[in-house]
């Protein structure tokens, strides 16, 4: 089996519910941090179902807003919340943490608090509403290709967070996985950026599609700085709330061009 197909059904695996076959799992020996390079093609995939949804709930002239809560809705249960259970230990930690340690004792905690709760909803309410804009103000083929180049663009901004910082924790779970390579990192920004650009021009046309992919860039420096500030370093819960953080950037970029 080809090396990239291989990595993008682990990274379906690993990012989604979605069933993959076995056979992307004979070969034991190839590290699961490899798999990185693919988030972006497995972030494609993963936002095929949600595309789908937005594409006929939008050609049935269906209310945006409430088209766009459903369409959150079925990418939220394909992703198991993955993300946003990132998301919401940081909000917890960052919010609530005065220290380092502190802050990563909190992200530890799997009890959500007021910090965690007001990151989900906001996190979710302006998903929903970006999707809703999407639904409104362009075709419905068009809005299914701007999801999924939103889906594969906060994905790659992934594997940028988690190269650009070590493992705040050298017990951590992300720290026993290890970190993508620069190889990886780098196939995982490009093809990240060329899905996000190419599937959002039908919506809102090249200088739009560029637009939102600076906006995703400067989120995700922003927030990667702010957490090596904090805590000197990633965890997994950083990298899925900077998943989470891109996707709405990416998604304001398409509502303000529109």
């Amino acid at each position: 089996m080809n090396d990239l197909v291989l990595d993008t059904g682990r990274a379906v695996s690993f990012l989604s519910r979605l069933p993959v076959s076995d056979r992307f799992f004979v070969d034991e020996s190839v590290p699961v941090v490899r798999s990185a390079r693919a988030y972006a093609l497995a972030g494609a995939v993963i936002a095929l179902p949600a595309a789908l949804v937005l594409l006929i709930l939008v050609a049935l002239g269906l209310n945006a807003f409430f088209a766009g809560a459903l369409v959150l809705s079925c990418h939220v249960l394909v992703t198991g919340a993955l993300h946003e259970d990132g998301l919401a230990d940081c909000g917890d930690g960052f919010g609530g943490g005065s220290g380092r340690d502190r802050v990563l004792e909190i992200m530890k905690d799997s009890t959500i608090g007021a910090y965690g709760g007001i990151a989900l909803i906001l996190s979710l309410l302006l998903r929903v509403s970006g999707v809703a804009v999407l639904a409104a103000e362009t075709a419905p083929l068009a809005a299914a290709l701007a999801l999924v180049g939103v889906a594969s663009v906060s994905r790659a901004a992934m594997v940028w967070h988690w190269r650009s910082l070590p493992a705040a924790k050298s017990d951590g779970v992300a720290a026993s996985i290890g970190q993508p390579d620069d190889d990886a990192t780098r196939f995982a920004m490009i093809s990240g950026a060329l899905l996000g650009f190419v599937l959002a021009v039908p919506a809102i046309g090249p200088g739009g599609a560029l637009f939102s992919l600076v906006l995703v860039a400067a989120a995700c420096l922003a927030f990667t700085r702010f957490t090596g500030d904090r805590i000197g370093g990633h965890t997994g819960d950083t990298i899925g709330a900077c998943q989470q953080i891109c996707e709405v950037a990416a998604l304001l970029g398409l509502a303000l061009w529109l």
